[in-house]
């Protein structure tokens, strides 16, 4: 029986391995291409987290986070100076020790310190600070006012004294409403800092009614949260 011929394969023009090798190379260095963009653009988003924190500094000057780097504004990298560093480290102590201060002296309850963008703020439940309708201080809450008082009379920063209510319309009393009932709270704080130290001409007042609650005024605790005042040490940034 005769051998069937078997069907040669037509011979391929040129060196495909040698094409599909470039191929294979190019791709590589356009994945490493990436890559590498990828890495910068990660360092520049750590870069750019670190200067929002440091925003929050309550002195002068700022803070950057990035030690020993350079970090670029615009074209122009920028060295930052030890002053900035020395900012950092005292807006970090004056945190620590506002609240140190408050479990220390076991006032505590019903205050709340926290770190915004604009500076720290201490914010103080109304019943700490008032009886039901009125602006008159507790005695106790002339001692909370008080120890503040005496961290920050030696800061060279504003402070912000803000009066919040929930939204609950008033019934009575001598205050037509929420925000005349704010606004007087917040100067009653903000006079008693002065008297205990704290130049008057740091301090600024304003009332907000209830346009500015921390948590939706929808259960009897939560507008609790809202009925407040802040003393707000307030950053370059946010003032």
């Amino acid at each position: 029986m005769a051998r069937r011929k078997r069907k040669e394969i037509p011979e391929l023009k040129g060196n495909w391995l040698t094409t599909y090798g470039d191929m294979v190379t190019l791709l590589l260095t356009f994945f490493v291409f990436l890559y590498s963009f990828s890495s910068i653009d990660v360092q520049k988003f750590q870069k750019m987290i670190y200067s929002f924190q440091s925003a929050i500094g309550v002195l002068s000057g700022g803070v950057i986070g990035v030690p020993e780097e350079e970090v670029s504004v615009g074209e122009q990298p920028v060295t930052p100076s030890k002053d900035v560093y020395f900012n950092a480290m005292k807006a970090q102590k004056i945190h620590e020790m506002i609240v140190k201060m408050l479990e220390a002296e076991e006032l505590t309850e019903g205050v709340v310190v926290r770190v915004e963008e604009r500076g720290i703020v201490i914010s103080i439940m109304d019943g700490i600070l008032f009886p039901t309708g009125s602006i008159d201080l507790y005695p106790s809450a002339k001692r909370l006012i008080y120890k503040i008082g005496q961290i920050i009379k030696e800061l060279p920063s504003q402070i912000s004294v803000e009066g919040h209510t929930d939204n609950v319309p008033l019934r009575g009393g001598p205050y037509r409403d929420n925000l005349g009932l704010s606004a007087m709270r917040a100067a009653s704080v903000g006079s008693y800092l002065s008297e205990v130290g704290v130049d008057p001409k740091r301090i600024r007042t304003v009332g907000y009614g209830s346009s500015h609650p921390l948590v939706p005024n929808d259960t009897d605790e939560h507008r609790r949260i809202n009925r407040r005042v802040d003393i707000v040490i307030l950053s370059d940034v946010g003032y």
